[in-house]
């Protein structure tokens, strides 16, 4: 595969044929860059666990430590989910899948991708996802409360 040299501040347009080789670096960049910069948050989260003083003597102290940790754990594990759905991303590319929806086959849209670029569904499928979703914890609420 040819190397695509981006223009300085270049950005998608609707204008453009669809996910072109332009296209393709941009969002391959982009996910590249957001990955280095989740994993360079986790690197960070994981220096300042080491550092922190788990022996405190206050009781309170103790507390705001623990729930300190706590919410950076969560945090570093939500990282590593999105970086889960990143590296997917970039197989995507590279299989030459990306940008196309997981269920009807149709242009998810570099507005949405822009927006999310580890999106796997067009809007329409991701509104019916959404929608199903519902009805179902819906339903659920219901039979839950009747017994």
């Amino acid at each position: 595969m040819e190397k695509v040299i981006l223009p300085e501040g270049y950005k998608p347009s609707e204008q453009e044929e669809y996910m072109n080789p332009m296209q393709i670096e941009y969002f391959r960049q982009k996910l590249q860059s957001w990955k280095d910069e989740l994993l360079s948050n986790s690197r960070d989260t994981l220096e300042h666990l080491k550092e922190e003083n788990w022996n405190e003597s206050d009781p309170n102290d103790r507390a705001t430590i623990e729930t300190d940790t706590s919410f950076e754990l969560r945090t570093r594990d939500r990282y590593r989910k999105l970086i889960d759905k990143i590296e997917e991303a970039l197989s995507r590319i590279s299989d030459g899948e990306y940008g196309y929806c997981e269920e009807t086959g149709e242009e998810i849209g570099i507005k949405r991708l822009e927006a999310r670029p580890v999106a796997t569904l067009c809007i329409e499928a991701q509104e019916s996802h959404e929608n199903y979703e519902r009805q179902h914890m819906d339903f659920d609420d219901e039979r839950e409360q009747a017994n």
